[in-house]
């Protein structure tokens, strides 16, 4: 596999890379000089997850300890409503200050949250308020600061190069997720749950500074160009340092047959892997509360129980991601290119639900859902995050930050309607969320032929821009 070797012929001179650059390439398609700004981003992300895992078994355990799993599912209708007027003042705020400027103000807001949360927490207000309060701010706290940490790093690429580094940058996080997962292990039984979101808080901060350290090196890099600043250099430095252009990002998806598909795609897996989380989460509950009736645990309450499980869960998966990141997304990226790799997550949920089917265990689940996000977290991810290459960038900043917010809890609402109707019409059991998922993979799989067809025509069109200049 030429891409990932030692060498690289370069007209009619194979380049040679020196161990460094080897070992990254076993990796991705990395080539000489792109590994300082890469190994920033994956720094950067991978500091972006480790403080989203500390604290997302947090959001399990004190909902969970509170509510009951359905209650938990319906979170998503909230999320979305709210999301609306969130990405709505966040493509206002876009087309007011410069990319650098706006990733700092969200990330400050969202510090300014965690600190609150502890301050309620001080002031005795009950866990079950707090939990709900959580629950419904870290839906859009998780997708939001990763949606713009990918619409920075697309303004920072162009698309052929884009496609090669992804894989490296967003190894990145998949290395974040487990340590944050391991933290959380170690420091909720000493310390408790809220203490945690300080910890997270403090970690944003230190995201903020990268995130400028890397705009303002980008923006140097650009000047110091052999040759000097040339035209076309001059305006792309321009664009970096400028607000968006006016226009809201769902504007933006309904009027581009191509970001509408990509939308109904992350829709319908969500509604699938919501699911998933509430399959694995109502099992997971009742088996706790169990064992807390006949006495089996002794000194743990239930938000313990349920913290342990499913911080052991993320870090099964984060493992899995980290596999998966290491070995075959950047070789899936070459056989079969970023639009071919939208077709393996639906593939595997497809196997996954089918089994669970036949029998609904906690090992079972447990399984099916860590691949089923090992795969998301990384493929996907990875994927989601280059379908953008071929946008411009007010697409990349907010209609992504659109697809990736109010439509990812789109389809966890209407997942939580089919909990709802399920549960209290039809007292399905899990076999049955099951059978619906198998449904709805294969309804997946078709929009994700569409988007095959539509990101050929967007690649197509790019490259015909790039080639007219």
């Amino acid at each position: 596999m030429a891409a990932l070797g030692s060498t690289e012929v370069r007209g009619s001179s194979p380049v040679q890379y020196n161990l460094f650059y080897r070992s990254l390439r076993l990796f991705a398609d990395i080539r000489q000089g792109e590994a300082p700004k890469a190994l920033l981003l994956a720094a950067n992300v991978f500091l972006i997850l480790m403080a989203y895992y500390i604290i997302k078994p947090v959001r399990d355990a004190l909902i969970l300890t509170a509510k009951t799993p359905e209650f938990k599912s319906y979170m998503g209708a909230a999320q979305a409503i709210l999301l609306i007027f969130v990405i709505k003042g966040f493509s206002l705020l876009s087309s007011k200050v410069a990319r650098q400027v706006l990733i700092t103000w969200v990330t400050l807001f969202f510090i300014s949250n965690l600190v609150l949360f502890n301050v309620l927490d001080w002031v005795r207000v009950p866990m079950g308020t707090i939990g709900i309060v959580f629950y419904i701010w870290i839906g859009m706290f998780n997708l939001l600061v990763v949606a713009q940490f990918w619409g920075f790093a697309n303004d920072l690429y162009l698309e052929d190069i884009g496609k090669r580094i992804f894989p490296l940058i967003w190894l990145g996080g998949t290395l974040g997720a487990p340590v944050g997962s391991k933290i959380n292990t170690w420091l909720v039984k000493p310390l408790g749950v809220y203490p945690l979101m300080l910890i997270t808080a403090v970690i944003l901060v230190v995201c903020i500074f990268m995130t400028v350290s890397i705009h303002k090196r980008e923006i140097r890099k650009l000047t110091e160009e052999p040759g000097g600043l040339t035209p076309a250099l001059e305006r792309r430095k321009k664009a970096q340092e400028e607000p968006l252009k006016r226009g809201g990002g769902f504007r933006l998806v309904f009027k581009s047959r191509y970001l509408l598909l990509v939308a109904l795609v992350i829709g319908i897996y969500n509604f699938v892997n919501a699911n998933g989380e509430y399959m694995i989460g109502k099992v997971i509950s009742n088996i706790a509360d169990k064992l807390i009736k006949e006495g089996t645990i002794v000194g743990l309450d239930k938000a313990q129980v349920v913290d342990g499980f499913f911080a052991n869960y993320h870090f099964l998966t984060s493992i899995l991601t980290i596999v998966i990141q290491l070995f075959l997304v950047s070789r899936i990226f070459k056989w079969v290119g970023i639009s071919g790799a939208l077709l393996f997550l639906p593939l595997i949920s497809l196997f996954g639900y089918a089994l669970i089917t036949f029998g609904a265990t906690l090992v079972l689940l447990k399984w099916v859902k860590s691949i089923e996000n090992g795969t998301d977290y990384s493929l996907m991810n990875t994927t989601k995050g280059a379908l953008f290459l071929v946008t411009t960038r007010e697409e990349k900043y907010k209609a992504k930050a659109a697809i990736d917010t109010f439509f990812v809890r789109g389809g966890d609402t209407l997942a939580a309607l089919a909990v709802f109707l399920g549960y209290t019409y039809l007292s399905a059991k899990i076999e049955g969320y099951a059978i619906l998922n198998v449904i709805l993979v294969v309804v997946w799989i078709g929009l994700v032929l569409m988007v095959i067809k539509e990101y050929k025509k967007q690649k197509a069109r790019v490259d015909a821009s790039h080639a007219a200049v």
